[in-house]
């Protein structure tokens, strides 16, 4: 199984060239379309997409990942090999993904190498089509990195920097998704359960519940969400709307543990 998540957007043939270029490679895969409307370059955005799919999916998975503003310059296209595989740019898209699939290998795949298994030209700004989605559809038929790749140490690709940091009480954080209800969640795990979280910035203290309704419509609470991270929502309304927030904005948090 290979999964696809991409910034290709609904319009347009690029989706439908990737897949196609894929099933040339590999006619027998089954490609599971995660989205294609991650935020245009977001790479924080699609690394988090990427990490939920990735903790569901059986071994062997190979996750294929296209957020990719460096296109054509001299990123690496890479490959990390582990229970599940990644075939991202080396941007720090795989960041949170690699938290699941148990990384052993990476490996840079090479442009002229994996020409040859395709037999059409690479070009400068489409890599989705021409090296990602080919390289996914050959790990996944059991071709070896070896045979279109080099193994590259795995502490060199790049990360993105996501780990909370504290300050005296104040917890420092960034938001890594706003979904389509407006639900704004945090790079924050492994909290506890507080009673309340304050949010300085925007002189709020809000509560800390289970689930969206807990208070009334149109309140603003703070939840665990499906993902574990702590999420900011407004029950039947956008808490990215109410509080102007978008991924890679920085938010800082005081968790309340008294009423």
């Amino acid at each position: 199984m290979i999964t696809l998540t991409t910034d290709f957007g609904l319009r347009g043939p690029y989706v439908g060239e990737m897949k196609a270029a894929m099933l040339r490679v590999n006619p027998d895969i089954k490609i599971v379309d995660v989205t294609r409307a991650v935020t245009r370059h977001s790479i924080i955005e699609g690394s988090f997409v990427m990490e939920q799919v990735a903790k569901y999916s059986p071994e062997g998975t190979v996750h294929v990942g296209v957020i990719d503003p460096g296109v054509g310059t001299e990123r690496r296209a890479v490959i990390i090999e582990g229970d599940q595989w990644l075939v991202t740019p080396d941007n720090g898209l795989a960041t949170l993904p690699m938290k699941w699939t148990k990384p052993r290998k990476a490996w840079e795949i090479d442009l002229e190498k994996i020409r040859r298994f395709t037999g059409w030209r690479i070009s400068s700004t489409f890599h989705g089509r021409d090296v990602f989605g080919p390289a996914g559809a050959l790990i996944e038929k059991g071709v070896s990195p070896e045979e279109f790749a080099s193994e590259i140490p795995l502490d060199s690709l790049v990360k993105l920097n996501l780990k909370p940091r504290k300050e005296g009480g104040i917890w420092h954080l960034r938001v890594i998704y706003v979904d389509d209800f407006g639900n704004v969640i945090l790079n924050f795990e492994n909290y506890g359960k507080p009673k309340a979280v304050e949010l300085p910035d925007f002189g709020l203290r809000i509560p800390y519940h289970d689930t969206y309704g807990q208070v009334k419509p149109g309140e603003l609470l703070a939840l665990p969400g499906s993902h574990d991270y702590l999420e900011i929502a407004v029950n039947q309304g956008s808490a990215g709307e109410r509080l102007d927030l978008k991924v890679g904005d920085k938010v800082r948090v005081r968790l309340v543990q008294k009423s």
